[in-house]
């Protein structure tokens, strides 16, 4: 069963405006930073330190924005951390809903079959590769495509729409060099 992209796209677009509208905007690059003080912080339980002012961290990443990360590592279970969480749940509800992890042909799509193969490990490291450059660069640019695009866009921030026009410009020519015409 697949979603149609109308309903899909109209869908998404309630999802983040709703959660503006009750919340705040929609970013998640910040919580995989806040993730990896959590899991510092178990290791070292010095890193953040309560004071009577709020929160610090001995990380300058950590202690900046008056220790709103630090806070956060601290607190984690937040509104922003349990979003990035139930992503991790949807992708999962997103395999098992089309059968789980089974035969490599339900592993592998098509399009990537036709021209990579259809080993699902070589997928796997693809896609991982990938997820760890985008999330370098949105670590970069101070924000992912949900903060800068999606909740940028929405909200009619200038730097919302150069940020879209800028990954678009770079995916398209990006996907047309990776996925030859289909036959």
């Amino acid at each position: 069963m697949t979603l149609d992209w109308k309903i899909g796209g109209l869908a998404l677009g309630l999802v983040f405006f709703a959660a503006v509208l009750l919340v705040k905007p929609i970013g998640v690059s910040t919580q995989f930073v806040i993730l990896d003080g959590v899991l510092w912080d178990a290791v070292d339980p010095a890193v953040v330190t309560q004071t009577a002012d709020g929160y610090t961290a001995t990380n300058a990443y950590l202690a900046k924005s008056g220790g709103k990360y630090a806070k956060a590592v601290a607190n984690p279970l937040n509104y922003s951390f349990v979003f990035v969480l139930a992503m991790l749940a949807g992708g999962a509800a997103s395999v098992w809903q089309r059968g789980g992890v089974g035969p490599a042909e339900r592993r592998v799509p098509e399009l990537w079959r036709a021209n990579f193969g259809d080993s699902p490990v070589k997928r796997y490291a693809a896609a991982f590769a990938g997820g760890f450059i985008v999330l370098y660069g949105a670590r970069l640019a101070g924000g992912c495509t949900s903060g800068h695009m999606m909740s940028g866009m929405m909200q009619t921030a200038v730097s919302g729409y150069l940020f879209a026009a800028g990954a678009f410009a770079a995916a398209v020519p990006t996907a047309l060099m990776l996925y030859k015409e289909e036959a």
